[in-house]
């Protein structure tokens, strides 16, 4: 479990961790939250001694049930930095990773260095083994299909929190195999906790309600798509009545933007208002196929 008494999977609203986000979910009162490392590494790894640390881990943190930081390494090696990296850079890249933990004393959950698809399945467990003995703070360790179905086992025996890569199974056109490989896993062991990467899939949430964490920012939909999903269907952000949601939600945003020396524009304000009634929206939803996410 990684709540008292958890029947059910919670769905982590990602891509918090900018402070701004984050007093969005929570201000709909979201409690399950999934940061990423990378602004805060790559920082440091492109400004050499400017100051990566923070206290947003630890806003976040403390406002939220349970709250999982990511390692930030498919941005690295998949998104805007992508690019074969040499086991010398991600070894630095983890070494980063303890010392930010370290400095801010972000006592939550984070997601180990799964570098199988860049560096292989050895070297992989190098890392895991290291963190293991390195930081006090709970690790996810995740299962990549390089991994193969001793590495699984091996994985199930010597992890209490394993995650599954829901986009890897979708790009390699084996989504379905999502349900059968949670099951495998969940009846090998019984105690484990496992986290599907990336997945708010309404089949899936129903299917792997067993599991117990999910992420996605499927919330942040409305300000990068100009969509918001309504729980019944979607419809376009320019149709809302902005006015109202402007009316409903500016007290709390003033209040916690004051709070925290935020300056918003009418703009912000307007977006701020779009996400915070997006992600209530979507609690609703989350909860009617994966069960109670409070």
């Amino acid at each position: 479990m990684i709540v008292e008494n958890q029947s059910n999977l919670k769905v982590h609203f990602a891509g918090v961790e900018t402070l701004p986000h984050f007093l969005c979910t929570n201000t709909a009162a979201i409690n399950y939250s999934l940061f990423t490392i990378f602004p805060f590494i790559i920082n440091k790894i492109k400004n050499g001694n400017k100051p990566v640390f923070t206290n947003i881990p630890n806003i976040i943190d403390t406002n939220s049930k349970h709250t999982i930081m990511d390692s930030g390494l498919f941005s690295l090696m998949f998104g805007a930095y992508k690019g074969q990296k040499d086991k010398k850079f991600i070894e630095k890249w983890m070494h980063l990773i303890i010392d930010f933990i370290n400095v801010t004393n972000y006592q939550g959950t984070y997601v180990e260095v799964d570098c199988q698809k860049v560096l292989g399945v050895d070297e992989a467990w190098n890392f895991r083994n290291y963190l293991k003995k390195n930081v006090r703070n709970r690790i996810i360790n995740v299962f990549h299909i390089e991994d193969g179905q001793k590495g699984l086992d091996k994985l199930i025996e010597y992890s209490d929190y394993i995650a599954l890569s829901i986009p890897e199974l979708r790009i390699l056109k084996k989504k379905d195999y999502t349900y059968r490989l949670a099951y495998y896993i969940k009846n090998k062991k019984p105690s484990i906790d496992i986290h599907l990467l990336g997945c708010t899939e309404n089949k899936l949430l129903k299917q792997c309600n067993f599991c117990s964490s999910s992420d996605s920012t499927s919330w942040l939909s409305p300000v990068r798509y100009g969509v918001i999903d309504t729980v019944g269907d979607k419809k376009r952000t320019k149709n809302l009545k902005n006015e109202v949601l402007i009316d409903k939600y500016k007290d709390k945003i003033y209040s916690l933007s004051n709070k925290y020396n935020l300056n918003i524009s009418e703009k912000a304000l307007l977006n701020y208002s779009i996400l915070i009634y997006q992600s209530e929206l979507l609690k609703i939803k989350y909860s009617n196929y994966a069960g109670d996410q409070d």
